[in-house]
């Protein structure tokens, strides 16, 4: 299972949008999401999941990885469902018994926030799988760049996330390391009471907390090595600028979010 954690990597590649500006990739991303909070039914859910699919298709981006980047959460898509299925009771009854009570308003509405969640997901993590880390430091700095007129350090910020975005494959991979050390020394993660599964972790907890200061000492130590001393001052090689594919791009995002907003209202009406 934590082999299959895919959040926070980049995978190098030279689609379409590989290449977009990762500032439009942001806004994209952006859009996304509020077309998927924007749909009120299943017809505008299902554009939402065609342009998803048309956009893992362009990126040439394996669907494999999407199945790896729903695993994880599966069992927040479980209680997430079972907590629609009981504290929902519109539509008709299907099953009852004492106070747990089963209705088809109950199950449209599991299966609707089961399939958001999972196209949510899938569409946030396409974002690191098309742009490295330093090209989203960019990106994030010059979105939030306004802000340094009330005097907040917007590049240290978006260092700050990148970098914590970055490390998560690291942890994940540091983890997994430390859980088969300790499975070869009789450790047990798998049988037992949930309490006594929280309790075999502790293991692991700990030297994962230690790895993880030793790691962030050592790249401090190697930014100031390299005279790192924030955003003051600093070029960049690779200027960013907005190209005809980023318009197309932020074209075809908005004809899907008014197809949803379009879907909504004949659905309502």
């Amino acid at each position: 299972m934590i082999k299959d954690i895919t959040i926070g990597q980049y995978f190098p590649g030279k689609s379409v949008i590989h290449r977009l500006d990762p500032r439009m990739k942001l806004l994209l991303t952006t859009l996304y999401i509020v077309m998927l909070f924007v749909a009120d039914g299943f017809l505008g859910l299902a554009a939402g999941f065609i342009f998803l699919l048309f956009a893992f298709f362009i990126s040439r981006i394996p669907l494999t990885l999407m199945i790896k980047s729903i695993k994880p959460i599966i069992p927040i898509m479980i209680f997430t469902g079972i907590l629609n299925i009981l504290f929902i009771d519109t539509g008709t009854v299907l099953f009852e018994w004492w106070a747990v009570k089963i209705t088809t308003g109950g199950l449209k509405t599991s299966a609707f926030m089961i399939i958001r969640i999972i196209c949510l997901i899938c569409g946030t993590s396409l974002l690191t799988y098309t742009t490295s880390p330093i090209m989203l430091t960019d990106a994030i700095e010059r979105v939030l760049s306004p802000l340094k007129k009330i005097k907040l350090p917007v590049h240290e910020l978006a260092m700050m996330m990148t970098i914590a975005l970055r490390f998560i494959p690291t942890l994940i991979e540091e983890t997994d390391k430390i859980m088969s050390a300790q499975k070869a020394r009789g450790a047990d993660f798998e049988t037992g009471s949930l309490i006594n599964r929280a309790k075999a972790l502790v293991p692991v907890l700990i030297p994962l907390f230690v790895s993880a200061f030793r790691r962030a000492e050592e790249l401090a130590l190697a930014m100031e090595c390299r005279c790192y001393h924030g955003g003051e001052g600093r070029t960049r090689m690779k200027q960013l600028s907005l190209g005809v594919n980023d318009y197309a791009a932020l074209g075809i995002t908005v004809a899907f979010l008014v197809l949803v907003i379009v879907v909504n209202i004949f659905t309502v009406i």
